[in-house]
Parts: C-alpha cells; sequence; structure tokens
C-alpha cells in the first residue's frame, strides 16, 4: 500500500510531462550523421534511464569487490565452525561433554569435576 502512495505521484507527474512537452526534437549522434527525430518527453525519460542503467552499473560493479570478500569471510567462518565442531567432537570423547557456549538456549551441561 506504501508504494502505491508513494509510486502514484511520481507517476502522475510522468504522465503529466509527457503530455505536455510532445514538441518533436532532434537527437544528433556525434560524430556519425545520424539523427533521431522524437518528442522531447521521450527523449529525456529516455535519457534519464540511460543515466540510471549506468548510475546501477557502477554501483554494482564497485560492490564486486565487497561481495567478493564477503563470500571469501563466509567460508572461513563455515571451515572455522566446522572445526571447532570437531574439536567439541574430541574433546566429548576424551574429557566428556564440553558445554555450548552461552546464548545458544540449550541447557548448560555440568562436567565431573576432576
Amino acid at each position: 500500500m506504501l508504494r502505491w502512495i508513494l509510486l502514484l505521484p511520481l507517476l502522475v507527474l510522468l504522465i503529466l510531462f509527457g503530455l505536455s512537452n510532445r514538441q518533436e526534437v532532434y537527437l544528433y549522434l556525434w560524430p556519425f550523421d545520424l539523427a533521431w527525430a522524437a518528442p522531447l518527453s521521450i527523449a529525456i525519460l529516455l535519457i534519464g534511464a540511460l543515466c540510471f542503467l549506468f548510475g546501477a552499473i557502477v554501483a554494482w560493479v564497485s560492490g564486486l569487490t565487497h561481495r567478493g570478500r564477503a563470500r571469501r569471510a563466509e567460508e572461513a567462518a563455515r571451515l572455522l565452525e566446522a572445526e571447532v565442531a570437531e574439536y567439541r567432537a574430541a574433546a566429548a570423547r576424551t574429557i566428556g561433554p564440553v558445554p555450548q557456549p552461552a546464548g545458544t538456549n540449550l541447557a548448560r551441561l555440568q562436567r565431573p569435576a576432576a
């Protein structure tokens, strides 16, 4: 519902902009001798959409390194958790059950006195 409340005024403004600016403009592509005749509103909205896509691509590319680092950190955390579980299993075999870390909402086990 909130999305429609925010989107509806924007859509109304875009429709009014398109209806108000129907003059034909010529868009030239330098250095080629190409021209495109289009309504002013279409030309401006198309240029805005292209700039938005360019910005989105730049943001996506700039986040590649961070996503790669996060992926490597998650893999390292998974390996470390597996290693801790392995050590806990080895300790449980040698000295008895090892209590879970605090905050796991599991019942704490008491080790027998040595």
